[in-house]
């Protein structure tokens, strides 16, 4: 009898050594990734965003990829680990092709997840006698909002749906909360309107859904800088809004970046608030803040109260993300 016990019990103390081997080998991957360290120039990414969580004293960087969001994790902005797997876009979801420009914000103790997806539903409207070239495909896309209870996901959607317009090509959405109000900042694609937008509507106190329609704060001419959408020709009749993101001066100036072409390829330019409110009127600053083939930047202020603008460059190729450093001055950003 003992024997046979002896027998049972070891073999299914074998049996769970085997199983937990079997789930350590499928995890390794997984737990490898998440504990290698990696610099921050190692990393290929666009539309680069870092959200410094107060909470965990941590750095987290979002970038799409693995059929979704992935995230890494570092607390000096050098030395990164991962990538984590934070979103993946679910059999049936309306965005299936394609995901990019992934912000993460931190809200009333949960964690938003701001995401621009693709369909596979063809544009139905364009600006009248507009037509983009072939390259450019007429799908339906837009920004969605997901929540979690951690920056490391997983971020579940609200419904299967953008919160931006459904017939309209949107992408790029970023949170900003005024006056205790919420809003979603996004563009409505040039390929659509062939003059490219920036755009802003109310969102529903959990961010579940708009509420209300957007408005129109300006239009990608009406920077001085920009050039054509393909960078090259300032005479073009098309013109690109990207990746708009906010920042209130130490003076209380309501400031936005965002991104179009201008003479030295991709650029960030600097949009003034003329009342303070998301709302504006919006002035564009003469002066790009950056140049040189970078752009989709986001102003990131560190732990220590150091600020940078984080972008991608260069904007075509093997992109990577850069932090520049940059002063307030109170009236606007200049680079240090």
């Amino acid at each position: 009898m003992t024997g046979g016990t002896e027998m049972r019990v070891g073999g299914a103390c074998a049996a769970l050594l085997l199983v937990a081997a079997v789930v350590l080998t499928s995890l390794q991957p997984l737990m490898g990734q998440e504990g290698k360290a990696t610099k921050l120039g190692d990393i290929t990414i666009r539309d680069p965003f870092i959200l410094a969580d107060a909470p965990s004293k941590t750095y987290y960087l979002y970038r799409s990829g693995g059929g979704g969001v992935e995230a890494y994790t570092s607390t000096d902005l050098e030395s990164w680990k991962g990538p984590l797997q934070v979103f993946k876009q679910p059999d049936g979801f309306w965005g299936s092709q394609a995901c990019w420009a992934p912000e993460v914000f931190r809200y009333k103790e949960k964690y938003y997840l701001l995401a621009t997806f693709s369909s596979k539903d063809k544009v139905k409207s364009m600006t009248p006698g507009w037509q983009p070239a072939d390259q450019f495909p007429l799908v339906l896309r837009g920004t969605q909002i997901l929540v979690a209870d951690s920056p490391k996901g997983p971020f579940k959607p609200f419904q299967n749906r953008p919160h931006t317009p459904q017939d309209w090509m949107a992408l790029d959405g970023t949170l900003w909360v005024e006056d205790g109000t919420p809003w979603m900042v996004f563009c409505h694609e040039w390929v659509q309107v062939q003059d490219g937008t920036v755009e802003a509507v109310r969102l529903k106190d959990d961010l579940s859904a708009a509420d209300g329609s957007p408005t129109t704060l300006f239009k990608a001419s009406d920077a001085p800088w920009r050039y054509g959408q393909d960078g090259r020709d300032p005479k073009s009749r098309s013109w690109v809004t990207d990746g708009p993101s906010l920042y209130k001066t130490k003076s209380g100036k309501l400031l936005m970046i965002w991104s179009s072409f201008g003479s030295g390829g991709y650029t960030v330019g600097v949009a003034r608030s003329q009342s303070g409110k998301v709302e504006g009127p919006w002035t564009q600053i003469d002066k790009p803040l950056f140049k040189d083939d970078g752009g989709h930047g986001m102003i990131l202020r560190t732990f220590d109260d150091k600020l940078y603008l984080v972008l991608h460059q260069p904007n075509s190729g093997a992109s990577r993300a850069r932090l520049l450093e940059v002063e307030d001055t109170g009236d606007g950003l200049r680079l240090k």
